[in-house]
């Protein structure tokens, strides 16, 4: 039978590598008697959850990005691109969340955090192709988007559309 360990090995991966963090770093408190770099053990297993969040963070801003791009951009070439990375990002951040389920609960802090983030490059990348004026601007750095919209099935209509979103 699988230890505890081992099963939340399997269930969450980011909740397993902080555990094991802090079992070592107890381990090294206490003085255990085994041949081992602790400090250096202690840190590259605590960067196992960070990779993990960074890797998550990472993906949510391109889909924030590509959602802004797809809500202010008038240009319909490019659309179809912004559209499959939106989909391609989604399906990775969702098995991300297989993978570590307690990341579920920073999403929406996360998703807040990288749109203020991404917001400015969305707008320069915009800008660098004739597509916007300050109106567009205040639009980009005032769009809010929820988890729900950054994961979910939601994508913005082009500017003028009165077209509903999916």
């Amino acid at each position: 039978m699988p230890t505890a360990a081992a099963q939340l090995y399997e269930r969450d991966f980011v909740r397993w590598a902080e555990t094991q963090a802090d079992a070592l770093r107890d381990a090294a408190r206490s003085g255990a008697n085994l041949p081992l770099d602790w400090d250096n053990l202690i840190e590259e297993v605590e960067s196992l959850a960070r990779s993990e969040r960074r890797e998550l963070k990472s993906r949510l801003a391109t889909v924030i990005e590509h959602l802004l791009k797809l809500e202010h951009s008038p240009a319909a070439r490019p659309r179809a691109g912004w559209i499959e990375t939106v989909i391609r990002e989604r399906g990775e951040i969702e098995r991300l969340l297989e993978d570590s389920p307690s990341l579920k609960a920073e999403v929406a802090s996360m998703v807040e955090r990288e749109k203020r983030r991404v917001a400015s490059s969305a707008f320069k990348a915009l800008k660098a192709h004739g597509e916007v004026n300050q109106a567009v601007l205040t639009k980009v750095l005032g769009a809010h988007y929820d988890a729900d919209q950054v994961l979910g099935d939601w994508l913005p209509e082009p500017p003028g559309s009165d077209a509903p979103s999916l």
